[in-house]
């Protein structure tokens, strides 16, 4: 955009130039782009975690130094035949290390979004392109000072020597007695949420006024039309090629060196190249420093703009979803399996801290008795990736996947969500890995779809997108999620089950001895009930739940005055169920069986009211059967079914409900979701 209103495009008319960026604005245009730089950096100090760069591996400091020194020496070589060719006169030894400087460049926050927007951010290579990335910023500013220094204008030939070591005195300083200092300022002042609020305030008026007046700036100093001639275009294309063979080429040797594998360290190499607001402030303290002139500060900006571009489409064509090795095919996608001794695994999914103890409940309920192959949770922390670039500092978080949540006590503030997770993991002898899913809203459910094939879930749980008032009615927080929810009911690998909270065991319990649920299954039939059973017979078998099961079925008198609806196949399959579920659970004096009579959707209702008085209702998604089509009632959310969407009216305001999905063949569910991913005016459409 800066590049478009200076001389290169608009800023070519005069009467433009006047208007818009008269002569005595200049001073003024570049006092607040310096500021908005000057509160960017603090911005990204206060963000950055040192620590993280004392805990980079091997590997990431090597690919580090990699992508430093071979572009540094490129960038050398072509500053050689510029320095015969356009740059004529200019001081020999601060072009050399300005140039060195530019093409060795990585930008750590223009990197970090593209990695997020890829989906890369949390995968080996993302984490290892983060650790080289935030080693090379450092080194960046390094190597920047000294430039600085060495571009001097003193006319003694010492004035470069001393604000070298100036510098290096007053790195020293900080390093040494700042931190002791703020540590007891740290120690002084109560734990809060300081940083990040602090980044809340400040964040918006940087990135919104102050750091594009930066660029505003930058792009008036540029001048495309200087880069004339076969020559000029020809140096551009160097230095392009160079910054490229460079950065690529230098990380992805290192890469192989270390055994990565090749896709990944091309992807490395790839995305190391990327530049970004570092490589604008060197290029401008060239340019102010008259190391630089008009036409090689065009081509750098040039070369950085490509570069830049060019990051996303070839990791894409390189290293994108797509072409990863996918999951081998894995059996038990449901919670009805006939092979009863193998692990059953959970991808409990939530957004915030609302949803923990009615997760952590449910997930309590399924342990049912320890079997031998045990119960597996992955604790999916959904968290959006906005547009804003503290978001992006989120990685800090995305590290610490598959640590259990006790290794991280050393932090100075553990939130309440570690601890209730911790708690259950130690109590219920659950196997519990913490997870973190940073996406858009729009990509979300790709997350959670991922995520839940690479782990061999057999069920998906999913908070509902609304929560419960004190009056009983049900409250939408966040829309956002109901299209989630949507998205991940059409592509999910495996059942899938959507958790409406309505103070399920209250605050979080995790002993056995102090759960004492009644849980209540209704059953109509079909794919969608018997997965609702199977959960039902899995959380029968713990101690401290009353179980019971409410089979629906339509009176005789009342069979003439209905539509007939050939579903033998699934009537068969329901019976063997059933007939199998009795009989399982006939000694034990907890479960309860029966079978309901109803000739109309009056009737109907009458029983779900009458049986609804319990903690937990599991009703399928899809049932099948006239009784269940004729419960089918305007609701803006169809996603839940005929039977859920009538759960959630303010007449069944005590249960929480769980509506379950049973996975299914990929035809049958995108002809069975086409028309719930839709606004909720067109799925009021649907009614009795």
């Amino acid at each position: 955009g800066g590049i478009l209103l200076g001389p290169s495009a608009l800023g070519r008319s005069e009467r433009f130039l006047q208007a818009v960026f008269p002569p005595k604005s200049q001073t003024v245009l570049d006092t607040l782009a310096n500021l908005g730089l000057i509160f960017f950096m603090f911005l990204v100090g206060l963000e950055l975690d040192p620590k993280s760069l004392r805990q980079t591996g091997k590997k990431a400091l090597g690919i580090a130094i990699a992508g430093i020194s071979l572009p540094f020496a490129l960038g050398i070589g072509s500053s050689f035949l510029l320095r015969e060719t356009i740059s004529k006169g200019v001081d020999s030894t601060s072009f050399l290390v300005f140039m060195g400087v530019a093409l060795s460049i990585t930008a750590f926050p223009v990197l970090a979004r593209i990695l997020a927007e890829l989906k890369l951010l949390t995968a080996d290579v993302g984490r290892m392109a983060m650790s080289a990335a935030a080693v090379n910023d450092v080194a960046a500013w390094i190597l920047l000072a000294l430039a600085v220094a060495l571009s001097g204008s003193g006319q003694s030939s010492l004035v470069p020597v001393w604000v070298f070591l100036s510098g290096c005195v007053f790195v020293i300083c900080l390093t040494l007695f700042v931190p002791p200092t703020f540590k007891w300022m740290a120690r002084q002042c109560h734990e809060g949420p300081f940083a990040n609020a602090l980044v809340e305030k400040v964040e918006d008026l940087v990135s919104g006024i102050f750091l594009p007046l930066y660029f505003v700036s930058s792009g008036l100093k540029t001048n495309i039309a200087t880069i004339q001639g076969l020559q000029s275009w020809g140096l551009l294309a160097l230095v392009i090629l160079t910054a490229c063979l460079g950065k690529i080429v230098g990380t992805f040797v290192v890469s192989l060196s270390f055994k990565v594998p090749l896709r990944e360290a091309l992807a490395l190499g790839i995305l190391m190249n990327t530049k970004g607001l570092v490589e604008l402030i060197v290029l401008n303290i060239g340019k102010d420093r008259k190391v630089l002139n008009d036409q090689v500060f065009a081509i750098m900006i040039l070369m950085a703009v490509v570069t830049t571009f060019m990051t996303t489409p070839l990791v894409m064509a390189v290293y994108k979803p797509a072409r990863r090795a996918r999951v081998a095919d894995y059996k038990h996608r449901t919670v009805e399996r006939k092979n009863s001794k193998a692990q059953f695994r959970i991808l409990a999914c939530f957004h915030s801290a609302r949803n923990i103890p009615s997760t952590i409940n449910l997930l309590e309920a399924l342990r049912g008795i320890q079997k031998s192959e045990g119960l597996c949770v992955y604790a999916l922390h959904l968290m959006e990736l906005s547009e804003r670039s503290s978001a992006i500092l989120m990685v800090h978080k995305a590290r610490r996947n598959g640590l259990p949540f006790w290794n991280r006590g050393r932090q100075s503030n553990p939130n309440h969500i570690v601890v209730a997770f911790e708690a259950f993991q130690q109590l219920s002898r659950v196997s519990v890995r913490p997870m973190t899913a940073i996406s858009s809203m729009s990509d979300m459910h790709e997350d959670i779809c991922t995520t839940a094939e690479s782990k061999r879930a057999a069920i998906i749980i999913l908070p509902f997108h609304k929560h419960q008032r004190l009056d009983g009615s049900l409250e939408t927080t966040r829309s956002d999620f109901r299209w989630v929810n949507q998205r991940v009911l059409k592509h999910a690998p495996c059942s899938v089950g959507i958790l409406i909270d309505r103070g399920l065991g209250g605050t979080t319990q995790v002993s056995a001895s102090n759960v004492s649920y009644t849980i209540t299954v209704l059953f109509f039939g079909g794919r969608d009930d018997r997965e609702a059973l199977a959960c039902g017979a899995r959380m029968a078998e713990h101690p401290g739940i009353s179980f019971i099961v409410i089979r629906f079925l339509l009176a005789a008198d009342a069979i003439g005055n209905t539509v007939s609806v050939d579903m033998a196949g699934n009537a068969s399959m329901d019976e063997e169920v059933l007939s199998e579920f009795k009989l399982k659970t006939s000694r034990n004096g907890s479960v309860r069986y029966e079978e309901r009579l109803v000739r109309n959707t009056a009737e109907t209702i009458a029983v779900i009211r009458e049986v609804s008085r319990c903690n937990l209702l599991l009703v399928g998604r899809m049932p099948d059967g006239e009784l269940a089509l004729a419960l089918s009632t305007r609701s803006d959310c169809l996603e839940l079914g005929p039977v859920g969407s009538l759960l959630t009216s303010l007449e069944f305001s005590t249960a929480s409900v769980l509506i379950i999905q049973q996975y299914s063949d990929r035809v049958f569910m995108n002809l069975a979701s086409e028309l719930e991913e839709d606004s909720p005016d067109k799925g009021s459409d649907l009614s009795n």
